[in-house]
């Protein structure tokens, strides 16, 4: 269960408390007149996007010279 704990007391320990949720990885619940308002919790570190891309055109067919002429320098 997280940790819960006022609006005021986190404004002024602010730095510290999110030095502790990086450290510990537990969350906080942040309270506003007893009521909760937000969640602070640790970051995921993302998925790894290795192996993820597919080729959908080979090496030679980027390469290859277009089958047909233009000139650079024509509107």
């Amino acid at each position: 269960m997280p940790k819960t704990i006022t609006a005021t007391r986190f404004k002024a320990e602010c730095l510290a408390l999110l030095d502790g949720v990086a450290e510990a990885g537990d969350s906080l619940v942040v309270t506003k007149r007893g009521k909760p308002v937000a969640v602070v919790g640790p970051v995921q570190a993302p998925d790894s996007l290795r192996g993820s891309v597919r080729f959908n055109v080979s090496d030679d067919d980027l390469l290859m010279p277009l089958p047909e002429r233009w000139d650079a320098d024509s509107p």
